[in-house]
């Protein structure tokens, strides 16, 4: 996909904007009965790997703008459908934000200031954006992002050179995503444990207008940890970029995913990693994902 940066409009109008829909987005769901998502007419057969292509390629509905990785914790398989799609990161990109600023404190001999861990924590649990902007600031905006990205072995993970002021539009993949949340439970000799749990622990606290997407079958036995993006370019191709990533623990299942995709309307991008959320979370019920 040609990378391509709104113009025209500010990265905070076209965050504030997502957010804005995202939070009144459940209502307006429930008001005109949401967005036709195709799904699989019969449950999917064969292998859970063929379970996961029939249903993701039918959400999916011929698109090529949309990425899926996953990795099944109960015997480490992998599973991708498009995971190298690559777009850009909006919110999703919070905790790597929040893991920066750690990191530029942890270098001047500090830590985070108690503001900055409000700042943090809304940024990452409310997915503000004035909090996330003055910690991309403080932390070093886009040279540190992607040195961060180095570091942490995410190999199609770096800010934009055309705007290293602008943390919306850093650029990653499904792939990339899962990779990052690996490094947030197991460890990076690029951050201490003591960040990365951090980070962790407020991806657990999301609030649950946000718990779309990876978070769809979160519940009192279904654990989520989670983070989601939304911009739209507004002067480009007027097209959404949606994403989610996290990890999804309970009723038997264990799991690591990221979905990233490209829709016309911000509610049709969040029902279809909501509904293809559902599904992988189903699927997954039947057992683990064979080694492939």
């Amino acid at each position: 996909m040609t990378r391509q940066t709104p113009t025209g409009i500010s990265r905070r109008q076209l965050i504030v904007r997502g957010s804005a829909l995202a939070v009144g987005g459940a209502a307006l769901l429930a008001g005109c009965g949401g967005p036709s998502i195709p799904t699989p007419t019969a449950s999917p057969t064969g292998t859970i790997r063929a379970q996961l292509d029939e249903a993701i390629r039918t959400i999916a509905d011929g698109s090529d703008a949309l990425g899926v990785a996953i990795h099944d914790l109960r015997n480490g398989a992998v599973y991708g459908f498009n995971p190298s799609y690559a777009s850009q990161s909006a919110s999703m990109a919070k905790p790597m934000i929040v893991l920066m600023a750690q990191r530029r404190a942890r270098a001047t001999g500090t830590t985070l200031t108690d503001e900055q861990v409000d700042q943090a924590t809304a940024a990452i649990t409310h997915s503000e954006n004035d909090p996330a902007d003055a910690l991309y600031a403080y932390a070093g905006q886009g040279a540190a992002y992607t040195e961060l990205a180095g570091e942490l072995e995410l190999p199609d993970t770096h800010a934009d050179e055309a705007h290293l002021e602008s943390w919306s539009w850093t650029w990653t993949t499904p792939a990339d995503q899962v990779l990052l949340v690996q490094r947030l439970v197991e460890g990076s000799s690029a951050i201490t444990d003591e960040e990365r749990g951090f980070v962790w622990n407020l991806m657990g606290e999301v609030i649950d207008e946000h718990s779309w997407g990876v978070g769809a079958p979160r519940s009192e036995t279904v654990k989520v940890h989670l983070k989601n993006g939304w911009v739209k370019f507004e002067s480009s191709d007027g097209l959404w970029a949606v994403n989610s990533m996290g990890q999804v623990d309970g009723d038997g299942r264990s799991y690591r995913i990221a979905m990233m995709t490209r829709t016309a309307d911000f509610d049709t991008g969040r029902e279809t990693l909501d509904t293809i959320g559902h599904w992988v979370f189903d699927i997954l019920g039947s057992g683990p994902i064979e080694p492939g």
